[in-house]
């Protein structure tokens, strides 16, 4: 009969800080793995902590609080399985992103990561000091080797592992989600699995963490390169995979299942709904609400929101002035109406008045300007905020990724809020993510199918409606120029003679970079939002808020 080796593995969703919830989930991941006769349950990268713990990691308490964990349940879980979990690790006078192997009451395996990310949102060479090249853990029929997320990027560690007898590779990952990012993990794996001859474990956990979606899409490659089991992203899954000795003596995993991946304006939705969900939920909040102005940025964070937590945990906002059209109006009410949320309207016109009236002694002789017009977005973040105070409910900012990016919003305004679920998408991916919506429903969406979004709303000219007859592109270039500029300079670092180059013109190309290093200061007081780029605003994309750089190009 021929020899066989059961992982169970725990595509689960940890909460950064609750050591006791975290452990909890690996006991019940545990538990379903030893009713399923499996010789090894695993878990992802850090999981005991949650990742990204950034600085929380350092705190001496913390990595006490995790050890103790650990410990408690390689105590718990004496009888059964073994059990693989990421944590950190002190000794000696130094900290490394540890994974952990539990067996008969101990710990017996410490495998220390090699390879410290420090780019993008990582800061692993400040948080941890890199571990020692180590070799595999005998468990059951298989010996194991546990190469830590960016170990398997190389080829050092796989290889070091594979030499000193690994037959079966496990990479734990905390591994966050950019868009097309599946390929490239898959890509590196099927590297190592070629260069080893060994099959591979690619285990990620999902959930949102601040800014960061983890979206799983665990998989097994055989030797040779063939897929085996492939996991759905983002979805929490427990399952067990069976590996059998092969005639040579290696092993190979039996297939299982083979999810389909969703498209990548798929995913990019589902990370923004996935984010403010887990978001909410992990700071202990069950409701929203934003501003509502008829535009398709606050219909579209409105959609995501119902779609995250229901229509009945909504509630949106008109706070109509002299200058919001009816046709505004109209259509967010519209968009309420779709969506089934509460839908209440508080007019800035009498505060507007008394404001205007306590300024008048010193802005007399001045024209109307910026002033008045931020005057009255600021009203309108006032009011919202103090709704949120009242009723216990989030506010949400509606600031797309090009308002974000050239200031094209109101500090302490319509910037005001707790959450922003589109800051990381283009004006113009908010307009093709809106039609993507309307044209597709699935069962992880809370809100209604069919055209939720008005498709006037996604049509009409966008204005932010401060002064008479004002249109965005009354101050920026259309947005089709616009975020084309912006993806250069910001996603792909382009100079400004590259742009050029690409068919912009210059003085277009140089207003808008000065405008984005001008927002610097807005941008560091803004709200966090998901991440669906490598170059998203806040840890990917760091500069100096005084900052007289100018390309000379």
């Amino acid at each position: 009969m021929a020899k066989r080796f059961r992982v169970t593995l725990a595509q689960a969703n940890p909460v950064v800080g609750d050591l006791a919830g975290n452990a909890a989930l690996a006991r019940a991941a545990w538990d379903e793995g030893r009713a399923a006769g499996a010789d090894l349950v695993a878990l992802p990268e850090m999981f005991i902590l949650g990742y990204n713990p950034q600085d929380l990691v350092m705190k001496p308490a913390v990595q006490r609080a995790a050890m103790a964990q650990i410990e408690a349940l390689a105590r718990d879980c004496a009888e059964g399985p073994a059990l693989a979990i990421g944590g950190p690790c002190a000794e000696d006078g130094k900290l490394y992103n540890a994974y952990f192997i539990c067996r008969g009451g101990k710990i017996v395996s410490r495998q220390f990561k090699h390879h410290l990310p420090n780019y993008t949102v990582f800061d692993e060479k400040r948080q941890f000091d890199p571990g020692p090249l180590g070799g595999p853990v005998a468990i059951g029929e298989a010996r194991v080797g546990t190469p830590v997320c960016e170990d398997a990027w190389f080829e050092d560690v796989a290889e070091t592992l594979q030499e000193s007898g690994a037959e079966i590779l496990l990479v734990p990952n905390g591994s966050p989600y950019y868009r097309d990012k599946f390929d490239r993990r898959m890509n590196h794996m099927v590297a190592r699995v070629i260069e080893t001859g060994l099959p591979l474990i690619y285990l990620n956990m999902v959930g949102g963490q601040d800014d960061q979606v983890f979206d799983g899409g665990t998989f097994v490659i055989n030797p040779g390169g063939e897929l085996a089991v492939q996991l759905p992203v983002f979805d929490e899954r427990v399952v067990h995979v069976d590996f059998e000795r092969d005639e040579d003596g290696g092993w190979r995993a039996l297939h299982g299942e083979k999810a389909v991946l969703p498209p990548g304006e798929e995913q990019d939705y589902r990370v923004c709904v996935e984010a403010l969900r887990d978001y909410l939920r992990k700071a202990g909040f069950s409701k929203v609400l934003l501003g509502l102005s008829g535009g398709i940025d606050s219909a579209m964070v409105a959609t995501i929101a119902v779609d995250a937590v229901g229509a009945e945990n909504v509630r949106c906002v008109m706070l109509p002035s002299e200058f919001t059209s009816q046709a505004s109006l109209d259509d967010a009410r519209e968009v309420a109406t779709r969506l089934g949320v509460r839908y209440d309207t508080v007019p800035i016109t009498g505060p507007q008045a008394a404001v205007t009236e306590a300024l008048a002694p010193l802005f007399e002789g001045s024209a109307f300007g910026l002033a008045e017009e931020n005057i009255q977005s600021r009203l309108r973040g006032l009011l919202l905020m103090a709704m949120s105070n009242k009723f216990g409910e989030m506010l949400l900012t509606t600031g797309n990724k090009s308002e974000v990016a050239v200031g094209y919003a109101t500090i302490y305004g319509d910037m005001a809020g707790g959450y922003n679920p589109i800051k990381d998408m283009y004006k113009t991916r908010v307009f093709e993510t809106a039609r993507w919506r309307n044209s597709t429903h699935r069962a992880w969406m809370k809100g209604p199918g069919g055209a939720a979004i008005p498709p006037g709303v996604i049509d009409k000219p966008p204005s932010a409606e401060l002064r008479p007859d004002q249109k965005d592109e009354d101050s920026l270039p259309p947005y089709e120029v616009l975020d084309g500029i912006l993806y250069m300079l910001v996603d792909e670092d382009s100079s400004v003679a590259e742009c050029v180059a690409a068919g912009y013109d210059r003085e277009t190309v140089k207003r808008i970079e000065h405008l984005l290093y001008l927002s610097e200061y807005k941008r560091f007081q803004s709200a966090p939002g998901v991440r669906l780029s490598k170059r998203a605003f806040w840890l990917d994309r760091r500069y100096p808020i005084v900052n007289r750089w100018r390309d000379p190009g």
